[in-house]
Parts: C-alpha cells; sequence; structure tokens
C-alpha cells in the first residue's frame, strides 16, 4: 500500500466521495481532506455562494489553481464533481496519488441529489442533471486509474472494494 500515496476520490456530486473519503481515510490510517471544504474556506463562503459570486468558469478556475497547489502525503482527498474540468488539478492529482472513480448509477444517485438548488453544482444554464451527467461520466472515467463501483452497495462494501483494488494495482 505504500506506492498510493494519496488516494484521490472522483466522481458525481451525490457519490459519496466525502463520506467514503473519511472512512477510507480511517482504515487507511491516512489524513484526510475535502477540496471543496478548501475552496469554501479560501473563498470565505458555502460553495452555492462562490459559484453565484464568480459564476461557473470562474469557480472552475479558482477550483483548478486550489486544487494544482495542493501538496500532500498520505491523504484521502473528496473532490469536487467538477475537477474534471480542471487540467492543472487533474495532472497534480495524477501526479500525488491514485485516482479513484466513484462510479454510481444515474438512477441511484438522482435521489441523492435532493439539495441540487443549495449545494453548489457547477452546471451550464439549461443543463440538466441527466446531462452533466452524461458530460461527466466519460471524464470521470479517463482521469480514474481504478473505478469503484457503488450502486447498490453501503459504505462499508464500497470502503473494502476500494482497499482490494488498491492493493490489487500496488
Amino acid at each position: 500500500m505504500a506506492q498510493h500515496r494519496n488516494v484521490i476520490l472522483i466522481g458525481m456530486p451525490g457519490s459519496g466521495k466525502s463520506t467514503l473519503g473519511i472512512l477510507l481515510a480511517k482504515a487507511l490510517v491516512f489524513d484526510f481532506i475535502d477540496t471543496d471544504v478548501v475552496i469554501q474556506t479560501r473563498q470565505h463562503g458555502r460553495l452555492i455562494e462562490i459559484l453565484e459570486r464568480l459564476g461557473a468558469e470562474q469557480f472552475c478556475a479558482v477550483e483548478n489553481q486550489y486544487c494544482a497547489e495542493l501538496e500532500l502525503d498520505q491523504y484521502v482527498v473528496a473532490t469536487g464533481g467538477s475537477v474534471i474540468y480542471s487540467p492543472d488539478a487533474m495532472a497534480n492529482f495524477q501526479r500525488l496519488g491514485t485516482i479513484v472513480y466513484l462510479s454510481i448509477a444515474f438512477d441511484e444517485l438522482l435521489p441523492r441529489i435532493t439539495d441540487m438548488d443549495s449545494r453548489g453544482i457547477v452546471m451550464q444554464p439549461g443543463q440538466s442533471f441527466a446531462d452533466l451527467y452524461a458530460e461527466r461520466v466519460p471524464l470521470y472515467r479517463q482521469f480514474a486509474n481504478i473505478t469503484v463501483d457503488c450502486t447498490g452497495e453501503d459504505h462499508e462494501h464500497t470502503v473494502s472494494q476500494i482497499m482490494a483494488a488498491l492493493n490489487a494495482d500496488n
């Protein structure tokens, strides 16, 4: 497991990156960081407020900058769902560790996003959540070193799947 200096979780909003990240950090005895919290702290507000203030393009530029600057060792990183639009951030994450895509079926994901209007999801005007899902899934797959299907699984089983995949990747 020493080969995995850091484990970076990517996936759609509602896929469980933050919750699973904390559990995975405990299992790996790593620290945990949520890049959404980094953005909120540095920008002094909730994601939705920052997104409304900056707009989608500038929000992604800020996310790209903050994530590209991260220097971490032995962390589990929960990323914002839009980080895959950030080339510098993704290059940094590829350098820093193993990128794990938390894949989940759209039909299971949709009921988890009950707070879409207040959550701070980067979407284009008029874009549906289904359109966003279709747009992002190929990008998540492109950047992932490991893909773990979370559909129908509880957190403990998903963490076990991630651990097994990390061990197999060594």
